[in-house]
């Protein structure tokens, strides 16, 4: 099931969405903490490093998805706005990404 997901560009920014989203939930919930509450920055360097990987990844692809599939502008900024808000991605995929 894996392999078909990813072979349509819609599937790969729904894959790099779940990512990204679990790569924000753990950088806000898991590597935040550890730096400021328990003086170990080095979770946020690994883990934010990795968040914006796949947040380029994300842009890029919603861009192209949305090229590609003629999204209007207000569903194609909605997607990118949503990937600023912590479970934004998982909401996008269940209301924007769907195949249509």
């Amino acid at each position: 099931m894996l392999s078909s997901l990813l072979r349509t560009s819609l599937g790969r920014l729904r894959a790099i969405g779940f990512l990204e989203g679990i790569s924000f939930l753990v950088l806000l919930g898991i590597a935040m903490p550890l730096k400021y509450l328990a003086g170990q920055p080095a979770a946020v360097r690994y883990v934010g490093m990795a968040h914006g990987v796949l947040f380029v990844a994300y842009v890029l692809l919603v861009l192209q998805v949305s090229l590609e599939h003629s999204w209007s502008w207000k569903k194609a900024l909605l997607a990118l706005a949503v990937s600023v808000v912590p479970f934004g991605t998982f909401w996008a995929d269940k209301k924007l990404f769907r195949p249509e």
